[in-house]
C-alpha cells in the first residue's frame, strides 16, 4: 500500500492493528461504517486517483484503478520520481509477484530514506483497498469553501476577491475554489462541492489529498520566479556588458575617424599666394595644437581605460574577453596616433619658412614702390601717426619703444630737411622752365611744404605725451614685476597641489593608504597661509587699477611678466578647495578597500586553519595502511601548497595546516594514495588561476581576484539552464509566450531576439533553444 505524507513527514495508513501517530485518532475511534460505506470508498478512489494523475501527467502517463495499476510498483516508482525529482533504483521488468513486490519496496525503501515514517507498510500490502490511500493531516475545516479560497487568494489573490466571500454559501465558495484552481493552476477537479456540503462529516483525508495538490502548484510556482529571478540577474549582467562594448566601439570609430580626417590636412604642403593666408594656416595650426588635440589625448585615454575595466568585469562574471571589430583594437588606435604625431612633424616648420619667404617678397615689392616716389611715400600716413594715441593702451616696453622710434622720427625728419628743399628748388626750376605742368607741380610743392610744417607741430606733441605716459607706466611695471614674483610661485603651487589631489594612488595595504591620508591632513594646514599669499596678490593687482582710474590710463595690454590673471588664480584656488573634499573621499575609500583586502586574506588564514582539524577526523575514521616508501613524495607536494605570498596572516595560516598535516602523516602514510591525486587536481587548478604565466610567484592582485571569485555567489551556464528549464515547464524548449509571462518585457526580448529556434523531435511552432543559449552567455558568442 502507498500512504501520502503531510509537510512534516509524517504519514499513517487505515486499517491494521490500529497503529496511530501524533495527527492519527486510534482506530477505535474511526467510524468503521463509514470505511465500509461504497459511496465513500468511491469517493476515496475518486480523489486519490486524480491527485496521482495530476502528477503523473508530467510524466505522460496516468492510472484508472488504484487497486490494480500500483500492483507492480512501476507507477509507484515513477509517481515518487515525479513527486521527489530524483530518480530511484532501476525497476524490475518482470511478471512475476517476486518482481512486482520488489518495486514496491524499492519505492518505500525511497520514501523512508526521506525520513518518512511508515507505519506497518510492506510491499505485500499493496492489494488491499483504496481505503488505505488516505492522508492523515488536518488542522482545520474546509467544508465551507473559505480555507480553499483563502489559500488560492494567499498566493494569487487576482483570482479571488476574497473580502467578498460569505462563510454562509459554502457551495458558492467551494465551487468558485475548485473552478479557478482547474482554470488557472492546472490542478484537477478531484471534489465535488455538493458532496462535500451535503456530507455531515467530509472525508478529511480526500480534501488535505486536494490541498496538496494546490502546495505542489503554489510551489512551483516559486520555483518559476526564482529561477526567472537567477534568468534577470545574468541577462543583466549581459546587457551591461554589451553597452560597456557598444560605448567602446563607438568612441574607438569616432577617434579613428578623426585621426583619419586630420592626417591629410597636416600633411598638405600646398604653400598660399598671400601673408594673410598662410597666416590663417598658421593659427589653425595652432588651434588644433591648443583646443582640438588635447580633448582626442584625453579620450585615448578614456578608451584604453574602458577596455581594461571591460575586461576585468568580463572575467570577474565568468564572461569571455571582449574582443572589439576589426581594426578597433587598442593597439589598432595606437598605431593611427602614431601616423597622426608623425604628420604633425616639420608642419609648423614648413608654415613659418613660407611666411618668412613671402616677407621677403613684400619686402622688395614695397623698396621698389618707395624708389618710385621717395618723399610721397615717407610722408604717407605721417601726419595720423602723429595724431595716434596708441601710447594710451601701451605698456612701458612699448612705450620705450615708441619713444625711441620717436626720436629716429626725428632724427629722420630732420634729415629729410634737405630733401623738402631739394623738391622745392626742383619745383622752381620747373617753373623756371616753364614746365607744362608746372600749376600741378606748384601745387603738390606747396602740398609737401604745408605738410612739413604741420608734421613739425605734431612731432613736439607727440613727445610731450609720450615721455607723460611713460613715467606713470613705470610705477605701473614695477607694481607688475611684483605681482608676476608672488603670482608665478604661487600658480606653480596650486597646479601641483591640483595634480597631487587628482594623482591616481596604488597602494596594497592599509599602512601604505594611512601614509597617504597623514600626508593630505600636512598639505590641507598649509591652505590658510597659501590663502593670505593669495589675498596679497590681488592686493599688487587692485593697486594698478587705482593708478588707471585716477591717471585715466587706458590700460588694454596685461601684465608683460606673466599670463597669470587674478581670475586665473581665483579660479585655480576654488578648484584646489574643490579638490580637497573629493580626495578625502577617495582616500576613505580605499581605506575602505584595503580593510576589505586584510579581511579576504584574514579569511583566507582561517579556512587554512579549520582544514588541518578536518584532516584529523576523516583520519580517525580511515582505516590506514602502511606505505612509507610513498610518504617523502607525499611531503614533497604537501609542501608545495605554501603560496611564495607576502603576507603573515596567509602564510601563518598555511604553515599551521602543513604542521598539522604533517603530524597526522605518520598515523596514516595511506593517505597520499586518495589524497594526492585529488590534490595535485586543485592545486594545478588553483595554481593555474593565480599564476597563469608560471612565474613562480603569486601577486598580490591575483590573490585578491582568486578570493574574489572563489567566495563570490558566481552563476554557471548550468544553473541559467535549469533556471530556463523550469519557466518552460521541464520543456527541452520554450516559448515566446511563457519569456513574456516570466521575464520583465526589456529582458524578455533581449532573449527573444538572440535565441535559436528549437529544432528538436518535441518542437513545435515559434519554439526556442535555450540550451544553447545559456551556453552561449558563458562561452564564444556575438551575444
Amino acid at each position: 500500500m502507498v500512504a501520502a505524507a503531510g509537510r512534516d513527514g509524517r504519514v499513517g495508513r487505515s486499517g491494521g492493528g490500529g497503529q496511530t501517530n501524533d495527527y492519527m485518532q486510534p482506530e477505535e475511534d474511526w467510524d468503521r461504517d463509514l470505511l465500509l460505506d461504497p459511496a465513500w470508498e468511491k469517493q476515496q478512489r475518486k480523489t486519490f486517483t486524480a491527485w496521482c494523475n495530476s502528477h503523473l501527467r508530467k510524466a505522460g502517463t496516468q492510472i484508472e484503478n488504484i487497486e490494480e495499476d500500483f500492483r507492480d510498483g512501476l507507477k509507484l516508482m515513477l509517481l515518487l520520481e515525479v513527486i521527489s525529482g530524483e530518480r530511484l533504483a532501476k525497476p524490475e521488468r518482470g511478471k512475476m509477484r517476486v518482481h512486482k513486490i520488489s518495486n514496491v519496496n524499492k519505492a518505500l525503501d525511497f520514501i523512508a530514506s526521506k525520513g518518512v515514517k511508515l507505519v506497518s507498510i510492506g510491499a505485500e500490502e499493496t492489494d488491499m483497498g483504496p481505503a488505505h490511500f488516505a492522508l492523515f493531516c488536518l488542522s482545520h475545516s474546509w467544508k465551507d469553501g473559505l480555507g480553499f479560497c483563502a489559500l488560492i487568494h494567499r498566493h494569487r489573490p487576482e483570482l479571488i476577491d476574497y473580502g467578498k466571500l460569505r462563510k454562509d454559501d459554502p457551495l458558492t465558495n467551494l465551487n468558485t475554489a475548485f473552478d479557478v484552481a482547474e482554470k488557472y493552476l492546472d490542478i484537477p477537479k478531484m471534489l465535488d462541492a455538493e458532496d462535500i456540503v451535503g456530507t455531515a462529516r467530509p472525508d478529511e483525508k480526500a480534501i488535505m489529498t486536494y490541498v496538496s495538490s494546490f502546495y505542489h502548484a503554489f510551489s512551483g510556482a516559486q520555483k518559476a520566479e526564482t529561477a526567472a529571478n537567477r534568468i534577470c540577474k545574468v541577462l543583466a549582467v549581459n546587457q551591461e556588458n554589451e553597452q560597456l562594448m557598444e560605448d567602446y566601439e563607438k568612441l574607438a570609430s569616432d577617434l579613428l575617424e578623426w585621426i583619419r580626417r586630420t592626417i591629410p590636412w597636416l600633411e598638405n604642403r600646398a604653400p598660399e599666394n598671400t601673408m594673410q593666408a598662410m597666416q590663417q594656416k598658421l593659427e589653425d595650426f595652432r588651434d588644433y595644437r591648443r583646443l582640438h588635440k588635447p580633448p582626442k589625448v584625453q579620450e585615448k585615454c578614456q578608451l584604453e581605460i574602458n577596455f581594461n575595466t571591460l575586461q576585468t568585469k568580463l572575467r570577474l562574471s565568468n564572461r569571455p574577453a571582449f574582443m572589439p571589430s576589426e581594426g578597433k583594437m587598442v593597439s589598432d588606435i595606437n598605431n593611427a596616433w602614431g601616423g597622426l604625431e608623425q604628420a604633425e612633424k616639420g608642419y609648423e616648420e614648413w608654415l613659418l619658412n613660407e611666411i618668412r619667404r613671402l616677407e621677403r617678397l613684400d619686402h622688395l615689392a614695397e623698396k621698389f614702390r618707395q624708389k618710385a616716389s621717395i618723399h610721397e611715400s615717407w610722408t604717407d600716413g605721417k601726419e595720423a601717426m602723429l595724431q595716434q594715441k596708441d601710447y594710451e593702451t601701451a605698456t612701458l616696453s612699448e612705450i620705450k619703444a615708441l619713444l625711441k622710434k620717436h626720436e629716429a622720427f626725428e632724427s629722420d625728419l630732420a634729415a629729410h630737411q634737405d630733401r623738402v628743399e631739394q623738391i622745392a628748388a626742383i619745383a622752381q626750376e620747373l617753373n623756371e622752365l616753364d614746365y607744362y605742368d608746372s600749376p600741378s607741380v606748384n601745387a603738390r610743392c606747396q602740398k609737401i611744404c604745408d605738410q612739413w610744417d604741420n608734421l613739425g607741430a605734431l612731432t613736439q606733441k607727440r613727445r610731450e605725451a609720450l615721455e607723460r605716459t611713460e613715467k606713470l607706466l613705470e610705477t605701473i611695471d614695477q607694481l607688475y614685476l611684483e605681482y608676476a614674483k608672488r603670482a608665478a610661485p604661487f600658480n606653480n603651487w596650486m597646479e601641483g597641489a591640483m595634480e597631487d589631489l587628482q594623482d591616481t594612488f596604488i597602494v596594497h595595504t592599509i599602512e601604505e593608504i594611512q601614509g597617504l591620508t597623514t600626508a593630505h591632513e600636512q598639505f590641507k594646514a598649509t591652505l590658510p597661509d597659501a590663502d593670505k599669499e593669495r589675498q596679497a596678490i590681488l592686493g599688487i593687482h587692485n593697486e594698478v587699477s587705482k593708478i588707471v582710474q585716477t591717471y585715466h590710463v587706458n590700460m588694454a595690454g596685461t601684465n608683460p611678466y606673466t599670463t597669470i590673471t587674478p581670475q586665473e588664480i581665483n579660479g585655480k584656488w576654488e578648484h584646489v578647495r574643490q579638490l580637497v573634499p573629493r580626495r578625502d573621499q577617495a582616500l576613505m575609500e580605499e581605506h575602505a578597500r584595503q580593510q576589505q583586502n586584510e579581511r579576504l586574506r584574514k579569511q583566507f588564514g582561517a579556512q587554512a586553519n579549520v582544514i588541518g582539524p578536518w584532516i584529523q577526523t576523516k583520519m580517525e575514521v580511515h582505516i590506514c595502511t602502511q606505505q612509507p616508501d610513498k610518504k617523502e613524495y607525499f611531503n614533497e607536494r604537501l609542501k608545495l601548497f605554501l603560496f611564495d605570498f607576502a603576507f603573515p596572516a596567509v602564510r601563518c595560516a598555511a604553515e599551521q595546516f602543513l604542521l598539522t598535516f604533517m603530524a597526522l602523516l605518520p598515523k596514516c602514510p595511506g593517505l597520499h594514495d586518495s589524497l594526492v591525486l585529488q590534490g595535485e587536481a586543485e592545486f594545478a587548478r588553483i595554481m593555474s588561476i593565480v599564476d597563469p604565466n608560471r612565474m613562480g610567484v603569486v601577486t598580490f592582485q591575483a590573490f585578491i581576484d582568486f578570493m574574489s571569485r572563489e567566495t563570490a555567489d558566481t552563476d554557471t551556464a548550468d544553473q541559467v539552464m535549469a533556471s530556463f528549464k523550469i519557466l518552460a515547464g521541464d520543456k527541452n524548449y520554450i516559448t515566446v509566450d511563457e519569456l513574456r509571462r516570466e521575464l520583465p518585457p526589456d529582458q524578455a526580448e533581449y532573449c527573444i531576439a538572440r535565441m535559436a529556434p528549437y529544432n528538436g523531435r518535441d518542437a513545435v511552432p515559434g519554439a526556442l533553444d535555450y540550451m544553447s543559449f545559456s551556453t552561449a552567455l558563458y562561452g564564444e558568442s556575438d551575444l
